[in-house]
């Protein structure tokens, strides 16, 4: 997939799904899948993620693709077309822009027919991960509430439900045996709590450069989004209405507006990406968001640059003055 969907589909008709993002951005040569695609005639100033993702696909088959074509990327149609240019079977999927649910029905049926499924075989895998995804909601609480699960691995865990790392047992283990770790600890004294909005980043070293300097990330905002936590009692439907990110960005702001204020946060990281159009929305979200945004580009795959390095340190200096004159 290019990015989240209703993966119980995905399940119910016996496939592993697999999130090409996540892929992308773990693989060791990442920056090379970049140069790949423009060797191949991608723009420089096309987005880093879907060159990668078409690099990634060229180098590795795949079944077939489901593109996401409204409520991710507007870049992913012309993907779209030059990889059916190359022979891979593609299937699209839409999110409705306004959410409305007869017209998210209709695509999620669509999707049913291509997959050979029916919805009572969907929502049956939809009960089944409700135990999984509550755990990984446990360990987004031990973060916000106890400070013993980090930024890091709240982000590793959360954006994996994008797609259960194909397999979603093997990753209930891991889940599991991340929270008898994390039950064990001690919370550490963070100086600081933040949230981080937006795509999940491109940059290797964030959430260390962060931990580092005792900066708990308390809240990844699409992140959580992936685990459904908001809709665990909800049928398939619903919970893919409910699920923000793809749908225009004032459902977005409501939610973090919410988790700012309920997980105490000092400011927010709002992470674009380069050559996205969600940057506009970057104005509504500094005026939007009752707390100190800090705006962080990123490109290509790869660590922090030494600018916005800086950058951080004088956000984080500043929220350190605002708590001392806060008292």
């Amino acid at each position: 997939m290019t990015t989240t969907i209703p993966l119980e589909v995905v399940l119910a008709a016996g496939h592993r799904p697999l999130d090409l993002n996540n892929v992308f951005v773990s693989d060791p040569d990442a920056p090379g899948l970049v140069r790949e695609a423009e060797r191949v005639g991608y723009p420089r100033t096309a987005c880093a993620w879907i060159k990668g993702i078409y690099a990634l696909l060229r180098r590795h088959r795949v079944d077939q693709v489901v593109m996401v074509t409204e409520g991710d990327c507007s870049q992913t149609h012309a993907m779209m077309e030059t990889l059916r240019d190359e022979g891979l079977v593609l299937v699209p999927f839409a999110y409705p822009y306004d959410r409305d649910r007869e017209r998210l029905r209709h695509e999620l049926e669509k999707l049913l027919r291509h997959f050979g499924v029916t919805w009572e075989d969907a929502e049956e895998i939809r009960r089944e991960l409700v135990p999984l995804r509550r755990k990984v909601a446990q360990l987004d609480a031990m973060t916000w509430q106890q400070g013993t699960v980090t930024g890091w691995e709240n982000h590793l865990y959360q954006v994996s439900c994008s797609d259960f790392q194909g397999d979603p047992s093997l990753f209930g283990a891991q889940v599991e045996a991340l929270l008898g770790v994390a039950r064990e600890r001690g919370a550490r004294p963070w100086r600081l709590r933040v949230g981080f909005v937006g795509v999940p980043p491109v940059y290797t070293d964030l959430y260390s450069f962060l931990e580092e300097r005792e900066v708990l990330v308390a809240y990844n905002e699409v992140q959580r989004q992936f685990t459904m936590a908001d809709s665990l009692d909800c049928d398939l439907l619903e919970q893919y209405a409910r699920y923000t990110y793809p749908y225009d960005v004032f459902g977005r702001l409501a939610d973090i507006g919410r988790e700012v204020k309920r997980r105490r946060l000092d400011g927010v990281i709002h992470y674009v990406q380069a050559f996205c159009f969600r940057q506009i929305q970057d104005q509504l979200i500094r005026r939007r968001v009752a707390c100190p945004v800090l705006t962080l580009e990123g490109d290509s795959p790869g660590p922090l640059e030494a600018r916005n390095r800086l950058r951080l340190e004088a956000f984080l200096e500043t929220l350190d003055s605002r708590r001392r004159v806060a008292g």
